[in-house]
């Protein structure tokens, strides 16, 4: 079970009022006595064996009901999170459950909306992507007409305001968020072999599931600038946030991509994921990881530092490989903590079905020596470009050297792109997704007239962002 972090801070806020509660009294008590100009010594004997017994009795029911209160909250959002079993379990555990009313009939509402769920049709479960969300259109947007970089900034990414829409209208329609874990299992078929099938995912009715990735999370150097966020960090609170650098460049610390607002909105609206589902990142390395320049390029005489990397270093006399490494990790390992996952998108962004396999063979060591350390290891290759090993459908197992070669790896999902509503393959020890792109070209060709692939989700002509301009073709 995925933790609760902002439940248990109130569960803990809560306590922490009841005992300061009873010390006040406490403390009112000595105060007063202390200024009794003629205290009664029998009386303060009396009162030494009585009262603290009955301070201690108040003082224990008030934790005591602080804490009953706070299962019965934790219960409540793993309900809210479709996770009735769970639910039902906390609250029959609780001592005097047997004579308790209230505990009871939670359990019945569990168990009552629990007996409406029906099972998802894990293939028809579509999986939507991002990349990073632009925060300042001027910067991002303004100068098309002299820079390639802000044509592609207006193909390829969607802004806050956009993202936040679609996620709200998504909600609304009923959406879901899923793991992509979530929607297999593995078996064991009458052979004794393990075998990748639909999992089981169990819904109330009218709900619809689907599966959140984003690409590139690494805040490249070449997004310095235009109007984006620059890192992943954690904030006073351990919460996961951005540093954004405004066009003077004054930082800011607050919500400027698609975590930190995916994590506000769950926490608003715990019912729009499953099991406290978030999405899964797909991540190079040759830039290093959500903002931290964390790749053995990073450093001075390494056969992979150019002079563009040293000049880099050079300017930045207080970088620390080492510092970069730890502050990334314990990013990673408070996102993992609040139902996110990673995935490679090959070290260097490669395109997997133009690159030779030595290419793809060389690149993933570098991935999982720079990139794993950080995030942990994965199971999850993302592909970039749209590309993918062969064309939808069985992959040629026993004579694709790429497909065996990262099978031996240790990946056993493989995505793609693809702007079909549903795209799920099963095989036997593999799993296949498509993606589909949220992105400026497809929300403003839906938005004009001209393409109809994100209606199921949202009204592309609401969505728009306002202060984007056309949209070249590609």
């Amino acid at each position: 079970m995925r933790r609760r972090r902002q439940r248990r801070k109130r569960a803990i806020m809560a306590i922490c009022f009841f005992l300061v509660v009873i010390a006040v009294i406490l403390v009112a008590t000595v105060a007063l006595k202390s200024c009794d100009g003629k205290p009664n010594s029998d009386n303060k004997q009396s009162e030494a064996g009585l009262k603290p017994g009955k301070e201690d009795k108040e003082a224990a029911a008030a934790k005591a009901a602080a804490e009953r209160q706070a299962k019965i909250d934790e219960a409540d959002l793993l309900a809210a999170q479709y996770d009735y079993d769970s639910a039902i379990e906390l609250l029959k555990g609780l001592e005097g459950y047997d004579t308790d009313t209230e505990l009871q009939d939670k359990v019945a509402g569990y168990e009552a909306t629990k007996a409406t769920c029906v099972p998802v049709n894990i293939e028809e479960v579509t999986h939507i992507f991002y990349h990073t969300l632009v925060v300042d259109e001027e910067r991002a947007f303004g100068n098309q007409a002299n820079d390639n970089q802000c044509i592609g900034n207006n193909q390829w990414m969607t802004t806050i305001d956009e993202f936040n829409a679609i996620t709200q209208e998504m909600y609304d329609r009923g959406y879901v968020l899923v793991s992509l874990h979530d929607l297999y299992e593995v078996e064991t078929d009458e052979n004794g072999n393990e075998v990748y099938v639909p999992a089981t995912i169990m819904l109330p009715e009218g709900k619809k599931a689907f599966v959140l990735s984003l690409d590139d999370l690494s805040y490249y150097h070449s997004y310095d600038n235009y109007g984006y966020a620059a890192r992943l960090i954690l904030d006073e609170n351990g919460d996961v946030m951005n540093e954004y650098y405004d066009a003077e460049g004054n930082l800011h610390i607050g919500a400027y991509d698609c975590v930190p607002l995916l994590d506000q909105f769950v926490e608003e609206h715990p019912d729009a994921s499953y099991r406290g589902a978030k999405g899964i990142i797909a991540l190079t390395g040759y830039n290093g990881v959500l903002g931290y320049r964390t790749d053995e390029s990073y450093e001075i005489g390494h056969q992979y530092c150019d002079r563009h990397m040293e000049a880099w270093i050079n300017a930045h006399p207080d970088f620390s490989i080492e510092s970069e490494r730890a502050a990334a990790k314990e990013v990673a390992d408070a996102m993992k903590a609040n139902g996110w996952e990673f995935a490679s998108h090959t070290w260097g962004h490669l395109r997997v079905g133009d690159s030779t396999l030595e290419r793809l063979q060389a690149d993933n060591e570098r991935w999982q020596n720079n990139v794993v350390p950080v995030v942990g290891e994965t199971d999850t290759i993302i592909f970039a470009h749209g590309q993918d090993l062969e064309d939808w459908g069985d992959y040629d197992t026993a004579n694709n050297a790429k497909y065996q070669y990262f099978r031996s790896e240790g990946f056993n999902i493989f995505c793609n792109v693809d702007a079909t509503q549903y795209a799920v393959w099963f095989d036997d020890d593999y799993m296949r997704m498509g993606r589909r792109n949220l992105d400026g070209y497809r929300i403003y060709y839906n938005a004009i007239g001209e393409q109809n692939n994100v209606s199921d989700l949202f009204d592309a002509a609401e969505i728009l962002d306002e202060d984007r301009p056309p949209v070249p073709p590609l």
